[in-house]
């Protein structure tokens, strides 16, 4: 062997080395990347089951609502048959007499104290 064949037999041993580690590297990346791929994969249906579950839970409590809502103007209704039809028209005869009741109050606080009379002397 030449002196020169045996540094291009080293140097090209080096470049071979370098190649594979390279490749090695590469390769554990791509490793690392499928991993966390599928994490991310298993969050994506774990949420979407979580919205799911929310989303019926949604639909229920407005269920819920609409029928409670329905049984509150059924029990409105019943009693207002019970009171008679009068009911209404005293309830709105009784809040006319309290507004006219506070006007009255809101012009007696205008005047407080004696009487004015133009002819004093300030």
């Amino acid at each position: 062997m030449n002196p020169g064949e045996g540094s291009a037999l080293e140097l090209a041993a080096k470049r071979l080395e370098r190649a594979v580690a390279l490749l090695e590297q590469k390769m554990a990346q791509r490793v690392a990347e499928a991993d966390t791929g599928g994490l991310f994969d298993q969050d994506r249906a774990r949420l979407a089951a979580d919205l799911d579950a929310a989303k019926a839970r949604e639909r229920a409590l407005e269920e819920a609502g609409e029928q409670a809502s329905a049984a509150l103007g059924r029990a409105i209704a019943e009693i207002r048959a019970a009171l008679g039809d009068d009911a209404e028209a005293d309830e709105a005869d009784e809040v006319d007499d309290a507004e006219a009741e506070d006007a009255d109050e809101s012009d007696d606080d205008l005047v407080e104290g004696p009487p004015f009379d133009a002819r004093e002397e300030v």
